[in-house]
């Protein structure tokens, strides 16, 4: 909630609004157990207002509403130890971390649900900050001790590239129109996003990406996508470019960053998501010149709480009346 006002402060941006799933593609439905335990008091009403049925982990349970972002283990362990379980909501928006575990599940009919589009807003709005921070010079200005000359560079009318078109793409397709960029789009499938100026297939990244004043990746972590942005890529940056990562670290390469930040290939990058990550203390990335690092907090825990709670709500819903779920994720494909 925004401070005093009891309004929502920030609402879901998806690619996709829902999926109906019938016949033999619905989950069977029943009790719901949250996991961790230790995490369930903020979701109990997400689930019973929505019709679900609470039950602690055994034969009742049919789906699992797990709430642990950072710890996947105990959901395996819950899944192993009961194979009547049809429908998990997991409570990150990327599952590229733990898609290989949760597979085997997968392939053998438990649907899940992610938290895809439920976090757009307000990691949209940390990329459009780090866009502007970096284009403005600030890592310069905060380590200045004196007094420097007039330098910078404005956003409005610039040529932006975004990488993926998920609910976060969508909403920085959004914040960028008051500065009437010119915005590219760069995605696997061949098909238009609305908002943006053209759209272009992966496979033509590198056409586009000479010409991009500011590059900022929402894509999940595949792997066509891992390592995308690697020394050849950063060398064919303009030198006044910037890059922004808010999407998964495993996207740059990191060596290849601290070398073209050292030798200017490029003006500045921001990334909210490094790997390894946490990145260690000492990691030379953290002296690096023109680098803005945030411990992935686009979307903060209390950010992100109201908003994986409407989408419990939203799924137990699916799950337990209408067959309409919400960010349905593939394991399989590994987003």
């Amino acid at each position: 909630m925004s401070a005093g006002s009891g309004q929502v402060q920030h609402r879901a941006r998806l690619a996709e609004e829902s999926t109906l799933l019938d016949g033999d593609e619905r989950p069977e439905p029943g009790a719901i157990t949250l996991l961790p335990v230790s995490h369930a008091e903020p979701f109990t009403d997400a689930v019973v207002s929505s019709g679900g049925r609470l039950v602690e982990l055994g034969p009742e349970t049919r789906g699992i509403v797990y709430l642990s972002a950072s710890k996947v283990q105990g959901l395996i362990d819950a899944l192993e130890a009961n194979p009547q379980v049809t429908w998990v909501q997991l409570p990150f928006a990327g599952i590229d971390n733990f898609a290989a575990k949760l597979k085997p599940h997968a392939e053998r009919g438990v649907l899940f649900t992610s938290a895809k589009g439920a976090y757009a807003e307000p990691v949209a709005e940390h990329a459009l900050a780090l866009t502007l921070a970096l284009l403005r010079e600030f890592p310069r200005r905060l380590a200045a001790r004196t007094w420097e000359k007039k330098t910078g560079t404005s956003l409005y009318g610039k040529h932006v590239v975004i990488v993926g078109a998920g609910g976060i793409a969508l909403e920085l397709l959004d914040l960028l129109k008051p500065f009437r960029v010119t915005t590219t789009i760069v995605r696997a499938r061949d098909l238009p996003v609305d908002g943006a100026t053209r759209t272009v297939t992966a496979d033509r990244f590198d056409e586009v990406l000479p010409e991009a004043d500011a590059v900022i990746l929402a894509a999940a972590a595949t792997d066509g996508t891992r390592g995308l942005i690697n020394e050849a890529r950063l060398r064919a940056m303009k030198e006044s470019a910037v890059l922004v990562n808010i999407a998964r670290g495993p996207l740059v390469d990191l060596a290849a960053l601290q070398v073209a930040l050292e030798e200017s290939w490029i003006a500045g990058a921001g990334i909210d998501v490094t790997s390894p990550e946490p990145l260690p203390d000492g990691h030379p990335l953290w002296t690096a010149p023109r680098l803005i690092i945030t411990p992935h907090s686009a979307d903060t825990p209390e950010m992100v709480r109201p908003l994986l709670q409407e989408r419990v709500r939203q799924n137990v819903d699916a799950f337990v009346s209408t067959g309409r779920f919400v960010g349905v994720a593939d394991p399989v494909r590994g987003y």
